[in-house]
């Protein structure tokens, strides 16, 4: 094979030609070039292990230089495969031993030192040679593990999983473990494992005094029972969406689809802000009550309810893109048989329609719930006296009490409610086969949705896509009056002010104050977009179509950022990312890092739901075809999958436009996002220009979506399009 003999010499490439150690300046300055041998801070890994004392590296290169040396000798494809194998481990544990165990003052532990003795030298993070060289041992593993029979000796998938798990080891699992072991040590950091139940024992957690009409619920339960309504809720009304856009003849199909992800495209607080516009104590609605009938204006819209609208709001997309896909998979030909077998259409979509979309619904509900516990922006703006883990966490990190431990301690409660939901999910699909795409070109006629069932969607849909429009309609027009509540003259200052544009003698320039974050959010958007699509759909691949052990630890870890709150996640990645090995805090990759695995689990969950129902003889055909696997996922998986790819891409630039906790500890002057410029501008009381540059940014994602949607295009299945006859398909 000549994939051992390629990875072997690129990597030793990278350690005779790169530098080893991270550069302050970037390789683009070409400073180092002059370095590579001299200077410790340029040297290459090679000259760093002879001519700077850093001696712990040369047992690296050794191992690759074996790899090189298995791949020229003329082996039986296993022998070779067992020695590869041996080589490229060994390198590797060597790579993690040095880079965990040498820091910025000698060893990073005491035992370290009692055992070994003080080491002078010191390491910085790793730069580009030695990120060369790790991923030169990882694909040598993962071509080792093909050529000795696993993945079914196919090095394309062995070489998948193993970028997939290697990812998530190293930016999800890593920087999440660092923070949770707080949870297990005191102010010193003396790991104490009884603490974790002083932690979460608690009262203010556990407390159900709600019940007995005695106080408040501990947030434990609070976050819990709204995760429930959550989940459950914008799962019924994705799926009522779905069912409109998809099985009836509405005659504003593509506005309703627009209205529906509205909500997705928002920066954070605009609907909160919104909520309380119309309803809050001095909102349009109490108001009127008090002028027309003299009712008194309350606070009705903070705590459970208010939470609970504003999450609805915004998590109801999320289970549309999840479910808009499944929906249309569902095979008219089943339909049609029922309907033969004299079945009416409500028998046949209670029966055979809805049991297909079971995948879909679960995935969505398992996003919804996961979401709800997660999200910190609403309640942060709508709870009130009704405190969540996401916030407790919250306070914890940034308050006065400045405990990490508390809030690592509650961030594995969140774990524990997600790992719960995951199990739920799995056990409700369960083993059965759910496949209705087959390779056959026309599988006949959607069968149109009973009238009970669409008289259910739309009376659920339809009041809540007016009311979302109605939201929007109040945000819209308080970035176009002077002050809401008291000065409504009409006036595009906050337009002017975010975005004005100078022309002067030497161009045009971009005076106004919001144009760096703007420009900063919509460059890095761009480059996280696709990688999130592309790492979340091969996860979804592998997971649903190829057998490995491992396989449910792996799907478990592709949620797992997911279930973690924002703000835990940005605090984790300055705890994992501020020292060596890695030392990227402060840099424009961090954030692209936290945007990609934060926003991967929903292309994963809309990846595998549809992947679902497509059926497996059409890999079987292509493998009978001689196509390899790299081919079949290309040219036939992947052309079925465009609804889950518009959703995985819309998902990933959208949330990292809007998304503000997982941010908040990571932006620096340099790279100033949208949404910190927002909540700066919210804490400041400028509301007129925070609801101006979300309405800008609503109009930008639009804009992204149409392009993405003409870019993919649409999944063809070969069926015939109903006939409409009085207004009905």
């Amino acid at each position: 094979m000549r994939a051992p003999l390629a990875w072997s010499v690129a990597g030793l490439l990278a350690a005779v030609a790169l530098p080893w150690y991270a550069l302050q300046e970037g390789l683009d300055s070409g400073a180092w070039l002059s370095g590579l041998w001299s200077s410790e801070d340029y040297a290459s890994g090679l000259a760093q292990s002879i001519a700077h004392g850093k001696w712990w590296l040369a047992p690296v290169l050794a191992s690759l230089a074996a790899c090189l040396a298995v791949a020229l000798l003329p082996l039986e494809r296993e022998r070779q495969g067992t020695l590869l194998l041996l080589a490229s481990g060994l390198g590797l544990l060597l790579f993690v031993a040095q880079a965990l165990g040498i820091g910025l003052r000698g060893w990073t532990t005491e035992w370290l030192n009692a055992l070994l003795g003080e080491l002078d030298a010191r390491q910085v993070g790793i730069g580009a040679g030695g990120a060369l060289v790790l991923i030169a041992l990882l694909s040598l593993l993962s071509i080792a593990l093909a050529l000795r029979g696993g993945f079914g000796g196919d090095a394309f998938v062995a070489g998948a999983v193993t970028t997939v798990a290697a990812s998530i080891v190293l930016f999800t699992a890593w920087p999440i473990l660092r923070i949770l072991l707080q949870a297990f040590q005191d102010g010193d950091g003396a790991f104490m494992p009884a603490l974790l139940i002083d932690r979460l024992a608690a009262e203010k957690i556990w407390s159900l005094r709600c019940l007995t009409g005695g106080g408040r619920c501990g947030v434990a339960w609070n976050t819990l029972f709204l995760a429930l309504a959550c989940g459950a809720g914008t799962t019924a009304l994705g799926l009522a969406f779905a069912l409109i856009a998809t099985r009836t003849c509405f005659a504003y199909k593509k506005t309703l689809r627009v209205l529906t992800v509205l909500p997705i495209i928002t920066p954070p607080f605009v609907i909160g802000l919104a909520l309380i516009l119309v309803f809050g104590r001095s909102g349009l609605v109490n108001q009127f009550l008090e002028w027309s009938m003299g009712v008194q204006s309350t606070r009705w819209i903070y705590g459970f309810q208010g939470v609970f609208l504003a999450q609805l709001f915004a998590f109801t997309p999320v289970a549309f893109l999840v479910l808009i896909g499944v929906v249309e998979g569902v095979s008219p030909t089943l339909e049609e048989a029922s309907q033969t077998l004299r079945a009416d259409r409500w028998a046949t979509f209670s029966t055979v329609s809805l049991p297909l979309m079971r995948p879909g619904l679960a995935n969505a509900f398992l996003v919804g719930f996961i979401e709800s516990i997660a999200d910190f922006g609403n309640p942060i703006v709508l709870g009130g006296d009704y405190g969540v883990l996401s916030t407790e966490i919250y306070f914890a990190v940034v308050g006065a009490q400045l405990d990490y431990g508390r809030a690592a301690a509650l961030a594995l409660l969140l774990l524990t409610f997600a790992l719960g939901a995951f199990f739920l999910q799995r056990r409700i699909v369960g083993t059965r086969s759910y496949a209705t795409i087959s390779g056959k070109g026309d599988s006949g006629l959607p069968t149109p949705l009973p009238d009970r069932a669409r008289r259910a969607a739309q009376w659920i849909a339809l009041p809540w896509a007016g009311f979302t429009l109605l939201l929007y309609g109040f945000a819209f027009v308080g970035g176009l009056v002077k002050v809401w509540g008291r000065d409504y003259t009409p006036t595009l200052d906050h337009y002017a002010k975010a975005f004005a544009i100078e022309h002067t003698a030497d161009g045009l320039i971009w005076s106004g104050a919001a144009w760096n974050s703007f420009w900063t959010t919509v460059k890095l958007a761009a480059i996280a977009a696709p990688l999130t699509a592309a790492l979340g759909l091969l996860a979804a691949w592998l997971l649903v179509r190829q057998r490995f052990a491992g396989r449910a630890t792996l799907e478990f870890a592709t949620m797992l950022s997911f279930a973690v709150p924002g703000t835990v996640i940005g605090v984790a990645y300055v705890f994992a990312f501020n020292v060596p090995p890695i030392e990227i805090t402060g840099t424009a990759m961090i954030i692209v890092l936290c945007f990609i695995f934060r926003n991967m689990p929903v292309g994963v969950r809309a990846g595998m739901a549809a992947m679902s129902q497509i059926d497996r003889s059409l890999d079987e055909a292509s493998l009978t075809l001689r196509g390899r696997a790299p081919q079949t996922l290309v040219y036939v998986v992947l052309p079925l999958l465009r609804p889950a790819i518009v959703g995985a891409l819309v998902y990933g630039f959208v949330r990292a436009v809007t998304t503000v906790s997982a941010v908040v500890f990571l932006v620096t002057a340099e790279y100033e996002l949208a949404t910190t410029y927002i909540i700066l501008r919210v804490i400041n009381g400028d509301y007129g220009l925070a609801i101006a540059y979300s309405c800008a940014l609503i109009v930008l994602m639009l804009a992204v979506i149409l392009v993405i949607q003409f870019l993919v295009g649409e999944r063809r299945l070969g069926r015939r399009a109903p006939q409409i006859q009085g207004g009905r398909a």
